[in-house]
């Protein structure tokens, strides 16, 4: 179902379903429980090359990087369209598009934008995250891992948890403590590293799920050349902050799409023959989609900012708290709208399995990328000028808390 598309919109969203229609079908993805994380990232990568080839890879990069430089609506349509199909798509891509190219377009050297941005846009390198520590969630200044310098390199050592995909990724964007005897925010420093490079270890971590695509890493006298440095030194910190605006501005595309959930309670049996016959389905679905263009508008107004050259700062944190919330909600209401039957699904019901996915993914949501309760303190503070919590550790050397 489309909603409002303007004229210019239309005529996107025709081309996109006609060019999905003759490219995407080769990708998708079938054999779920037997397809390895191995061969979903080859698969995956295939279809990054595909978009890459069709102008569709990096819809919101700007051209410096090799991306369309669309708009937000262009970037929605798309990943609308798209998530018709059953396509390889997930960190081990997203990661390098939505993360590691806007800190290297921002703070690296064209030679690094040369190195990095082509071969990630057209899937032949994939990245990791390697932000979180054991003590360094969401106080993520509060990084252990330390970098010193020894002539052209600087040798690290370490350790990263939740490191999505680490296992299958080329490269890594990493954020180190480089300068002990500054504040905690001052001695960092970002880097880009080879994952390949001798003393890293990644350990997957099973999940309950049975899946293992979050990770431990382990830096031992890992040698990273000054060349693979993005910024200054000391201005990991900047950095971390352009990954994690980047990261919150391209949330909220098609996961949890009001259009998904009146599909499935117009499949739903409820009064008058569906579950839309309820007016408080429909009130609860007009709530979502009122949620749903809220949060699109915002967006577009942030990346206008952001293409201006301004920034955005706590505003990002907007995002990303309205999209995990009414991610989860809206996925919690889809298996209300099932009653009990929500907790079941018959072998033709390929719906409800992607909602329950949904509600436990949600769940993570709220805290990975920014908890909650970080990002209201964020945003009561940087943009309602409300009191500050107390801080004992501003401005003491790290060396010394």
């Amino acid at each position: 179902m489309d909603f409002e598309d303007s004229p210019q919109e239309a005529a996107f969203r025709g081309q996109v379903r006609d060019w999905l229609g003759q490219h995407a079908p080769a990708h998708e993805l079938t054999g779920l429980g037997t397809i390895s994380d191995t061969q979903t990232v080859v698969r995956g990568r295939a279809w990054q090359k595909t978009l890459a080839e069709g102008g569709y890879a990096g819809i919101l990069l700007p051209k410096s990087l090799g991306g369309r430089e669309g708009t937000m609506a262009e970037a929605l349509i798309f990943a609308e369209e798209e998530g018709h199909y059953n396509l390889p798509k997930g960190p081990y891509v997203g990661i390098g598009l939505a993360m590691a190219l806007p800190v290297v377009g921002k703070h690296g050297t064209p030679a690094q934008i040369e190195a990095f941005a082509g071969p990630t846009l057209r899937g032949e390198l994939t990245w990791c995250q390697l932000f979180s520590e054991p003590s360094a969630g969401s106080d993520l200044a509060n990084v252990r891992t330390k970098a010193v310098r020894d002539g052209d390199d600087w040798v690290v050592n370490g350790q990263k948890v939740w490191s999505s995909w680490a296992h299958l990724s080329d490269w890594g964007i990493l954020v180190v403590r480089t300068d002990p005897k500054l504040p905690k925010h001052k001695g960092l420093t970002f880097f880009v590293v080879d994952m390949k490079t001798p003393g890293i270890e990644v350990r997957p971590i099973r999940q309950i799920s049975g899946a293992s695509d979050f990770n431990e890493t382990f830096f031992t006298d890992v040698r990273i050349p000054d060349s693979c440095r993005v910024g200054a030194v000391g201005e990991g910190w900047a950095c971390a902050m352009t990954v994690l605006t980047a990261e919150r501005l391209n949330q909220a595309g098609h996961e949890g799409s009001v259009a998904d959930l009146i599909k499935y309670a117009a499949e739903t049996p409820g009064p008058g023959g569906s579950a839309l016959g309820s007016s408080a389905t429909r009130m609860a679905l007009a709530g979502a989609y009122a949620e749903e263009q809220a949060l699109k508008h915002f967006q577009s107004r942030l990346r206008t900012m952001v293409s201006r050259g301004e920034n955005p700062g706590a505003l990002a944190a907007m995002v990303k708290l309205a999209f995990a919330s009414r991610y989860q909600r809206m996925a919690g209401f889809a298996m209300e709208l099932r009653e009990l039957a929500g907790i079941a699904h018959t072998p033709d019901d390929t719906a409800t399995p992607g909602f329950w996915h949904d509600y436990i993914w949600s769940t993570a949501l709220r805290i990975a990328g920014g908890a909650d309760e970080v990002l209201r303190n964020q945003i009561s503070e940087r943009i309602l000028g409300m009191p500050g919590e107390v801080r004992a550790d501003k401005d003491v050397p790290f060396d010394r808390l």
